[in-house]
């Protein structure tokens, strides 16, 4: 039997006044003739996003939700050139320690995901240093909540730039030339543009991170990979940089489980964007061919609607398990057992 959770990206749509994000930007910023107190209208910005993000932690147990992805932009312009030399984080100190608590206590799994600009896969010095940053800042935050290693920051490979295997070859050195600290916070995630899930496992096992498998990804650009063979040859290898991750932390599976991304289409004209909403039977279709190699499975939802996306596919699990799928065991309110 293999458990699955479910969970959500940065924002409710349920809960009030409790956006993350909230920013400010360099424009305004540099209006304020006092740069004291423009620094501490950020400070003021992000100490609102910190409190927020607790909120949607509390939101999330109440609703048995264990698996939660930090918005990136808790800080405003926290990488930004103009502000080299300040530091946030000892000022926020506590609201970061308040999240880091709340998370231990209540056993929550959490991540962040730096955008698409933080690519190793680069041949331009100056985007690799910015990368660098970017990855150093997503870091940074997970430490100030005093949060081990299994608290990660899952990026992409990057660009080909033209010549695909030299850019794999780049990212595997440039990424390999990280400070652990920062590598060892890092999972890879297959694209849905670039590099195919083959291309990124291969990397991932070379930098010895775990891969987050995302299956729309996958569907979209699947490398010509038939989905027989996503689950009999590279399922099995992925499921194996998790199990490499839990020995060198000396943790049991279902403290550090394998996780995979999930969303739908858009539309038939927009196949790579995301849905409101994800659809049910390709979703568990996936997981009950997968289910045979894992104890468990963190699955994060990918759709624009946010936690009413959990909400509604628990929904769906319910009623399949009520109906002509008995085998489907409803856990709580976001997790199931298959």
């Amino acid at each position: 039997m293999t458990i699955i959770r479910f969970g959500f990206v940065a924002m409710s749509l349920e809960l009030e006044q409790a956006s993350p994000s909230r920013t400010m930007t360099y424009a305004s910023f540099s209006k304020l003739a006092d740069r004291e107190a423009a620094v501490a209208r950020l400070e003021q910005i992000a100490a609102t996003n910190l409190h927020n993000t607790l909120r949607l932690l509390k939101h999330c147990d109440a609703h048995h939700i264990k698996l939660y992805r930090f918005s990136s932009k808790l800080i405003p312009l926290a990488t930004h050139a103009a502000l080299e030399g300040w530091n946030p984080y000892l000022r926020l100190a506590d609201h970061f320690q308040s999240i880091g608590q709340y998370v231990k206590e209540k056993q929550l799994r959490v991540s962040l995901h730096p955008d698409h600009f933080c690519v190793f896969s680069t041949p331009r010095e100056e985007v690799l240093r910015n990368s660098i940053k970017d990855l150093e800042y997503h870091v940074t935050m997970l430490e100030a909540m005093g949060l081990d290693e299994r608290s990660k920051c899952n990026i992409h490979m990057g660009g080909a730039y033209g010549d695909k295997p030299a850019a794999a070859e780049r990212f595997i050195r440039q990424f390999g030339a990280l400070p652990a600290r920062l590598k060892q916070r890092v999972t890879l995630e297959n694209d849905d543009k670039t590099f195919n899930v083959a291309e990124t496992l291969a990397a991932a096992e070379a930098a010895g991170v775990p891969m987050v498998l995302d299956i729309h990804h996958y569907a979209v650009n699947d490398g010509g990979i038939t989905e027989r063979q996503l689950l009999d040859e590279y399922w099995p290898r992925i499921v194996a940089t998790w199990t490499r991750e839990r020995e060198r932390l000396k943790l049991k599976e279902a403290q550090l489980p394998i996780k995979i991304h999930a969303s739908s289409p858009k539309s038939a004209s927009d196949p790579r964007g995301h849905a409101d909403y994800v659809e049910l039977e390709p979703l568990l279709r996936f997981l009950e061919q997968a289910k045979g190699h894992a104890q468990a499975i963190d699955c994060m939802l990918e759709a624009k609607a946010k936690d009413f996306a959990v909400f509604q596919l628990m929904k769906e699990l319910k009623a399949a398990a009520a109906g002509n799928m008995p085998h489907i065991k409803i856990l709580n309110d976001a997790a199931i057992e298959l």
